[in-house]
């Protein structure tokens, strides 16, 4: 009798304490986070494999059919109209004025120039090249957080970027010395370009990302980009000939601005929120196998010895880079350090 209303004694007194609601809290806020979680791979890796296809689809569309501003200047309309058609259907979200300065900058970086610059490159190297060269993004987004976000640079991180920059100048210099008819120097720069542009864009704007929906960021993006667009394109769009577009070339703009647009720029600030930035930057690996597999098997691109090393050397580069902890990494460790034993 006395051992019985000794454990109901103790049940009832973990029940009325605050060990069981912090239990069953923390319990629930695991799962809810596992779920997040789960959310953000399935957003990014959706993601990484439409821009991986959209190397070798978006090609066919620059082979004469459309000019690489046209396509561009395409692009940028279906996404503001797309976004800010959503946007009537969700509750309005007010942007400060200097946030509309942070997303107007990022819309010159992340889509302007990032676009431009790939189009342009795209349409004069090959696609395989072309996805490789964008495996540097991660890499490069460690370099301008240590310059604008003041991330630590460790020599682990210093190492990765060497190891990932041979590998992508072996790839330039083969396309110089011209032992690869399918690419050329120019278009490896420029496609080297965009991922610069496109990794500053990811430093400058990851905090709006926090701040506000995926639809309010973008809607706005995409507004400015067609802005700073429209005095650039209107010749290139007017004189595109949809009517002679022919099915293959239609199903694939159709692809480019559904697929390659609208979803995955929709579904990259989704997994921002539930991922971290190093995790992210792992999808990175996904583009160049997509890419090449589809141009392998289409014939619009051939695999070679050169292109399998450099990609090597850009994939341990990008891994290293990514293993070396970040800033927050460290002051979460220190504060693990400080916390009392129990």
């Amino acid at each position: 009798m006395l051992r019985r209303a000794h454990q109901c004694g103790v049940m009832a007194f973990i029940q009325s304490s605050e060990i069981m609601p912090k239990f069953t809290s923390g319990f629930q806020n695991n799962e809810m986070n596992n779920t997040k979680q789960y959310q953000g791979h399935i957003a990014l890796l959706c993601s990484s494999v439409f821009f991986g296809l959209n190397f070798v689809i978006s090609k066919v569309l620059l082979n004469g059919a459309i000019s690489p501003v046209g396509l561009n200047a395409l692009r940028f309309l279906a996404g503001a109209a797309a976004f800010w058609l959503i946007s009537l259907f969700m509750k309005s979200e007010k942007v400060s004025r200097r946030d509309l300065l942070i997303l107007l900058g990022g819309s010159a970086l992340g889509l302007m120039l990032n676009q431009i610059l790939f189009v342009q490159g795209l349409s004069r190297t090959s696609s395989i090249n072309a996805s490789i060269i964008s495996t540097t993004v991660p890499m490069l987004t460690m370099i301008f957080s240590a310059m604008i976000l003041k991330e630590p640079i460790s020599w682990m991180k210093i190492l990765g970027v060497i190891i990932g920059g041979v590998g992508a100048v072996f790839l330039i210099l083969n396309s110089i010395h011209g032992f690869d008819k399918d690419s050329s120097l120019l278009g490896d720069l420029l496609c080297l370009a965009s991922s610069a542009a496109y990794s500053s864009f990811l430093v400058v704007t990851k905090p709006i990302s926090q701040r506000y929906s995926p639809v309010t960021v973008m809607k706005w993006m995409f507004l400015f980009a067609v802005v700073l667009i429209i005095p650039f394109s209107i010749n290139s769009v007017t004189v595109i000939d949809f009517a002679g577009l022919g099915t293959q070339n239609w199903l694939s703009l159709g692809f480019v601005l559904i697929f390659a647009t609208i979803i995955p720029y929709f579904l990259i600030p989704v997994a921002q929120k539930r991922l971290q930035p190093t995790t992210q930057a792992m999808y990175n690996y996904v583009l160049p196998i997509v890419a090449t597999a589809l141009a392998v098997f289409t014939g619009t691109g051939t695999l070679t010895v050169t292109k399998v090393i450099a990609a090597v050397l850009v994939f341990i580069g990008v891994y290293t880079v990514t293993r070396s902890k970040s800033n927050a990494d460290l002051k979460a460790a220190k504060a693990n350090q400080a916390l009392p034993d129990r």
